[in-house]
């Protein structure tokens, strides 16, 4: 590492503001408290003369293609996510700074830039989970890991949503000054050093889609006795069919296995009451149709990956003083 290192931030000519603000917040604010050399900070805007941000602003840059020559780290704050290249001359310079050894961190949607550059192929990568589908399709030489906050390649780092991009940033300024120092970062930052869990979290509960009228009885039926132990033979049943009809005709209507369906519905419901009550694991467990809060624990920190008490810890409803009530879905 350079005793200085230049981080450039190349910025999509619409530009993602917080993605953005990360990038700055974490390489480009002096930090003269922690007695170390800190990193010198630039921004490209690429191809553009300037960046249009929210709000009609308009952010310019000093920067040119010259900057990826020179940059040690950098950093994607967000990219387009549709199948449209970038520049030739861009990806060239992407290309070129990857054979020279520079490091690369992409935050959200930035992924798809390094993807189109090629510099991703073979390697583990992640993304937003909203994007997921989208860079898969797009960029099948990647091994796309979809649950994680970042994947961290050796001089490659992909953080999934905005927000981890502070996390994949914190761990590289672990890795260039030890931990001590990114403690310090976190703690100017007010944010945690290290969180758990991957981003299955932070999804919206999966509460499935219907897309079959015929099975729409079927499955309002079992969303009313989600407490009960349901079966295959007691869905084919209600449906008045074969349980091999069922299970084909189930799955080409839904996408999932009736099973699947369930374990959806169930940890949906289970995610909705840890986010809006003080109900008991049990009673919990009970209502959504586990036969104890043992096999509740294992299938939501399976589905979710986080125990169900760091999940209502993490996510529950507060309301503030004076604040008006907050309904969950």
């Amino acid at each position: 590492m350079n005793a200085t290192p230049l981080v450039l931030a190349v910025l999509h000519p619409r530009v993602a503001l917080f993605e953005l603000g990360i990038a700055a917040e974490l390489f480009g604010l002096a930090r003269p408290e922690l007695g170390v050399p800190w990193y010198r900070f630039e921004t490209l805007v690429a191809g553009e003369a300037a960046a249009q941000a929210v709000g009609s602003l308009r952010l310019t840059s000093d920067g040119d293609m010259d900057a990826i020559d020179r940059a040690d780290l950098i950093v994607i704050p967000g990219w387009s996510t549709d199948a449209a290249p970038p520049p030739a001359e861009l990806c060239d310079a992407l290309q070129r700074a990857d054979a020279r050894g520079a490091r690369f961190m992409s935050i959200c949607s930035g992924a798809f830039l390094l993807g189109h550059a090629g510099l991703l192929n073979g390697r583990r990568a992640t993304t937003h989970w909203r994007h997921c589908e989208r860079f898969a399709a797009l960029f099948p030489q990647v091994r796309l890991d979809p649950d994680v906050l970042y994947v961290d390649e050796g001089r490659i780092l992909t953080a999934a949503g905005s927000a981890a991009g502070i996390d994949a940033g914190l761990h590289l300024i672990a890795q260039d000054y030890g931990s001590a120092i990114a403690n310090r970062v976190a703690q100017r930052m007010l944010v945690t050093p290290h969180r758990d869990g991957g981003q299955r979290q932070f999804i919206p509960a999966a509460y499935p889609q219907r897309r079959s009228q015929r099975f729409d009885a079927v499955l309002a039926w079992a969303e009313a006795h989600i407490a009960e132990p349901l079966s295959v033979a007691t869905l084919a049943r209600r449906a008045t069919m074969s349980e091999r009809s069922f299970l084909r005709r189930f799955q080409d209507a839904t996408g999932l296995t009736p099973m699947s369906w369930l374990s959806q519905l169930r940890i949906g419901r289970a995610r909705a009451m840890l986010e809006s009550g003080d109900a008991q694991l049990e009673a919990i467990a009970t209502a959504c149709g586990y036969g104890s809060p043992e096999s509740l624990r294992a299938a939501f920190r399976r589905e979710v990956g986080l125990s169900p008490a760091a999940y209502r810890q993490r996510f529950r409803m507060r309301n503030a003083p004076g604040a008006a009530a907050i309904t969950p879905p």
